[in-house]
């Protein structure tokens, strides 16, 4: 199989990759499920925000007209003439020289055109009745928040596609979403293969590593949207990664397998594929780490097999599924979001292949800081903790110096991209 690797780029993968893309259904979920998912339909104002002519301040609403001279020296009285609050109308239509007492929220009573705040008024008793002194004018429709000022009814809030957070639910509620369209989450499965594997609550033995890679992977699943399933490991054995693999295609959209993609004699992968009939689409790819992950098709459905190295693993699974994943959520930018960043330190190493450094960005003097974490060796793991973007290296005969303008992927970020 090594004599068949030839490295092809990142920008091809993704073009063969795109290929067998599926457009992700809808199912309906109530309010309180949505947070997280992704919107399956354009969420459209079914009413105006304000509903009505409102108060944005406790206060007296009144006529403009009737204060139209009121200054400090010549102060105007308005006769009290009823008291509202939120949710509350009141009956009463303000006639000249009158005003109603009005909280934060309520509605404007019949015959008033302005608001004056409580602050700038004084409260006198005289004859049993309660006046209000004022001392300055207001324009007609001042500290009024007006009919659908806010939003208009049948006004597109949402699009589909749009990760829903606290806010977007908050949006949802006002508008009467009680069920809400959501794209359905694809569902991927999660191998690990390698006879060197213990699960996560087995105790260490000679030559054994705990299993690391399927958790991450699935964490990477969900943060992107998708529904992990944990298949669990398989050891080195030919006949039992071939059943396990064959039964659990069947059950997923897209199946990842972690190890066993390489050229060693335990890796299987390559002879899995052959059995399953697979159209291999890439089986080597220039860039670092991650080179030897491979993808591979079976009836329209796609297989990943990414390297067992950690952070090979999850480069591969950023590079490749998380835009597949989201693309399928119907989101309209689903690979990572990249932005310019100011090298913070030097990069002397050379390569090749285009690298992907786990890296933490920093603001420092208004500018946007990037520089890796750590030894940038595809079996470490610490650096992957920390992360929170990929530093773009491409290949060539040159290193990199601090203060260089490079590109970023970020890793958090829920807005999306374009293609690399």
């Amino acid at each position: 199989m090594a004599s068949f690797r030839k490295p092809i780029h990142i920008e091809t993968v993704i073009e063969k990759i795109w290929k067998y893309r599926k457009s992700g259904e809808n199912e309906t979920v109530g309010l309180k499920d949505t947070l997280g998912r992704f919107l399956g339909e354009d969420i459209i104002a079914t009413t105006d925000i304000p509903r009505f002519n409102k108060s944005p301040y406790d206060g007296f609403a009144l006529r403009a007209i009737d204060i139209k001279e009121a200054t400090s020296d010549n102060i105007v009285e308005l006769m009290v003439i009823d008291c509202i609050g939120a949710g509350m109308i009141s009956e009463k239509r303000v006639q000249p020289f009158e005003a109603i007492r009005i909280m934060t929220g309520a509605q404007l009573p019949d015959g008033c055109d302005a608001v004056m705040m409580l602050e700038l008024v004084k409260e006198i008793t005289k004859d049993g009745a309660v006046y209000i002194q004022v001392k300055k004018s207001l324009k007609q429709g001042e500290n009024i928040s007006f009919k659908g000022e806010d939003i208009v009814n049948g006004k597109k809030l949402l699009e589909a596609g749009i990760k829903v957070n606290p806010g977007i639910q908050s949006i949802l509620a006002t508008f009467g979403y009680s069920q809400v369209e959501v794209k359905r989450q694809p569902v991927i499965g999660v191998f690990a293969t390698g006879s060197e594997l213990l699960d996560v609550e087995d105790h260490l033995a000679p030559g054994k590593i705990r299993n690391s890679n399927s958790y991450m992977l699935c964490g990477q699943i969900e943060r992107s949207g998708g529904k992990a399933i944990h298949y669990g490991l398989i050891p080195d054995s030919l006949e039992k990664v071939y059943h396990s693999i064959n039964r659990a295609i069947e059950e997923v959209d897209i199946l990842v397998t972690t190890g066993g993609v390489s050229v060693g004699d335990f890796d299987y992968m390559p002879i899995i594929y052959e059995k399953l009939h697979a159209n291999v689409l890439c089986n080597k790819i220039a860039m670092r780490p991650g080179s030897v992950t491979t993808v591979a098709e079976v009836n329209g459905k796609l297989l990943f097999g990414l390297s067992g190295n950690p952070s090979a693993c999850y480069v591969g699974f950023e590079l490749f599924l998380r835009p597949l994943i989201r693309d399928m959520l119907g989101s309209k930018k689903p690979f990572a979001k990249k932005v310019k960043a100011v090298l913070g330190t030097d990069f002397p190493k050379v390569n090749p292949f285009t690298r992907f450094v786990r890296s933490k960005l920093y603001f420092q003097n208004t500018k946007l800081i990037v520089k890796p974490i750590g030894l940038d060796k595809s079996g470490v793991i610490y650096s992957l903790a920390l992360a929170d973007c990929l530093l773009v290296l491409p290949g060539g005969s040159r290193g990199f110096q601090a203060g260089m303008e490079v590109d970023v992927l970020l890793l958090e970020d829920q807005e999306g991209g374009e293609k690399y």
